[in-house]
């Protein structure tokens, strides 16, 4: 059985709240989550390794992470 990756509810609401603070339009930024949470949802992800957080969550990561790390979006 795969491990199931998990987020604390507190770093969850960290990083939900970087994104808020960073983004000049609150109801942007939640249609902006929703969008990706909504693609990651129905797109095949068999080598991504925490498949087993939920998609809203997911979304919050990987945009939080983002913000904070520059360099992953050069690639």
């Amino acid at each position: 059985m795969p491990k199931r990756y998990t987020l604390d509810p507190a770093e969850g609401l960290r990083r939900a709240e970087e994104l808020v603070a960073a983004a000049p339009n609150r109801y942007r930024i939640t249609v902006q989550v929703a969008n990706r949470a909504k693609l990651r949802r129905y797109e095949e992800a068999d080598d991504y390794d925490d498949h087993f957080l939920k998609p809203i969550m997911r979304a919050i990561v990987e945009m939080s992470d983002e913000l904070t790390q520059p360099e992953i979006l050069s690639d």
